[in-house]
């Protein structure tokens, strides 16, 4: 007798056909290489130690953050993609990047399942947390006060980050 799938396995499918075809329209193919997460990056404290500089391990593994105006990233204007500094899944692409005047890139949207949000109460604020899907590495924090058409700023460390030209 043949299995009937279950309702959430066909959703599932359904689901990733959509952005699969979202992501294409908005970002164009090379989207597609760069949205599924292929599992999660899992390295001891050791390992990311010796894979990030000082100062990406303070931010990517330890929340820290850059102090502003001091990333070479907001003067990147090229064409091409931001990935994560500690495992290279591509998050922002420079067609979504703008400048914000914060001292941090700024970017009003992501790849499809590029990151994960949480909320941060740290400070004695309520923020939203950005990090990345695969290596779940720190980046920065997502605000609702960025340009049309998402009217939001993902607001990241550029020592979070690496550059990749097209």
């Amino acid at each position: 007798m043949p299995s009937i799938p279950h309702r959430r396995d066909v959703l599932r499918l359904c689901g990733s056909a959509a952005v699969a075809a979202i992501c294409c329209r908005a970002f164009g193919a090379e989207a597609l290489a760069a949205s599924p997460v292929s599992g999660t990056l899992r390295l001891t404290d050791a390992e990311w130690r010796q894979r990030l500089s000082p100062q990406a391990y303070d931010i990517l593994r330890r929340g820290g953050t850059e102090r502003a105006f001091t990333s070479p990233l907001n003067k990147e204007h090229r064409k091409g993609r931001f990935l994560c500094a500690g495992c290279a899944l591509p998050l922002f692409a420079s067609t979504t990047k703008f400048d914000s005047g914060t001292g941090w890139p700024s970017f009003y949207d992501h790849y499809p399942r590029a990151i994960s949000t949480r909320i941060d109460r740290k400070f004695g604020m309520n923020r939203t947390e950005v990090s990345c899907a695969r290596c779940m590495g720190h980046l920065g924090h997502v605000f609702d006060d960025g340009p049309k058409p998402t009217g939001l700023r993902y607001c990241m460390n550029g020592a979070a980050m690496k550059f990749e030209p097209a």
